[in-house]
Order: structure tokens, then sequence, then C-alpha cells
């Protein structure tokens, strides 16, 4: 297998940047453009593997957008700002041990590149997604997964495991925010992701049959 394999543009100037493969696959996406865009970063051990798809693009991230301070997503943070110096953005209720200050702290509602940012709890405190509404595209960071991912046909989302997750309940309270946003293409970190009809898809998951119209109270 190839660099090239490994590098799929799922919409236009919008690339899968897959890292590693095996029993998991692991990957972070760059958005091609005036001012290229990365999210998330992967692993440490994926830096090599990350710097080889950037390089067969002929790409130079100028800006660093990290989802959540998982380390599949944030583990070659550090090596990405050594190598390429760009303007870093993490979110506001991250606590992390980089070695290089965030350049911006964002929230709820902000625009970052070509994002908004869309703050969804649950998984962890400071998971977001980021929606590109002029792209069409969502990059769900890790809001939802691929339904393939846990055995179950691809072309759907799924919340990821409670093993991995802080508090399933909010993880699917909170996916409602994304019901503001348009969006045809759903990009997941895991798993497949949904290239048509994604927001529908979402809607789908979210508005189960009999679901009243106000959460009750927990406890």
């Amino acid at each position: 297998m190839t660099v090239a394999d490994d590098i799929t543009e799922v919409a236009p100037d919008v690339y899968d940047l897959t890292l590693e493969r095996g029993a998991a696959r692991y990957r972070a996406f760059l958005v091609d453009g005036a001012e290229p865009t990365l999210v998330d970063c992967g692993f440490d051990r994926t830096t090599d593997a990350l710097f080889d798809r950037l390089d067969a693009l002929d790409v130079t991230p100028q800006r660093l957008v990290v989802t959540h301070v998982h380390p599949d997503h944030t583990g070659g943070f550090d090596a990405v700002v050594d190598r390429y110096d760009p303007t870093t953005y993490v979110p506001a209720e991250s606590t992390h041990d980089f070695a290089h200050q965030p350049t911006h702290r964002y929230e709820h509602g902000d625009t970052v590149g070509p994002f908004q940012a869309v703050h969804v709890p649950g998984h962890t405190d400071d998971n977001y997604a980021l929606v590109a509404e002029s792209r069409a595209v969502a990059v769900m960071g890790d809001a939802a997964i691929g339904a393939d991912w846990r055995g179950l046909p691809a072309g759907y989302f799924v919340l990821v495991e409670g093993i991995y997750s802080t508090d399933l309940r909010e993880a699917e309270r909170n996916l409602e925010r994304l019901q503001a946003y348009d969006f045809d293409v759903g990009l997941v970190f895991h798993g497949s992701h949904v290239l048509a009809d994604a927001r529908e898809t979402l809607d789908a998951f979210v508005d189960f049959p009999n679901k009243p119209d106000t959460w009750p109270e927990d406890g």
C-alpha cells in the first residue's frame, strides 16, 4: 500500500489522511485553500505518517485545529508545530500538556478558519464538532462515529463507546446542537464517513421514535 492509498479527497479540497490501519483506523483531515487547515494530528507514533501525507499533497498547514485532547487526536501536536509553525486552535475547555501553548482558545459558536465550532460534550468535556456550511461538510470530532465501527452497516452514525466517554447521556443530548447546521458530508475519525445526506442521517438518529419534547431531569 502506498502513501497515495491513505489520502482520499472526501469533498472538494477536503482530504481524509489515514495515518494508521489495522484493528483500528486513525485519521486527520486537511482542508486545503488559501490557509490550509489541519484538523487534529493523530498519535505521536503516527506523526511521520502525517508528514508523509502532507508532503504527498505538497501542502503546508497554516492552521491546526484540535477537536479534543485525546491522544489519538493530539499526540502529534508539538511535532506539527515544530515542523510547520501553524496558528493553533484548542478548545477553551481542554487541559493539556503540550510543550507549545495554543495560539487561540475557541468556544461554542466561534469561527475557526472555515468552520463554526459546535461544542458537543459527553464523549469528553472538551469535545467539538466543526461545521463548514459553505462546503456542506461537518467534521464530527468524536461527537459521533461510523456505525460500521460497531459492527453495524456503514452509512450511519452512532455514539462513541461508553468505555471511552465521560457521559453517554450528555453525548446523545448534545448531538441536537448539530441539527442547527446544514451539511451534506459528515466526516468521522472512526468507522466510515457519511458522504451524502449526513444531516438527514443525523436527524434520523437523534429524533428517535417517541422522543419527548424535553429531556427529563437526571435521577
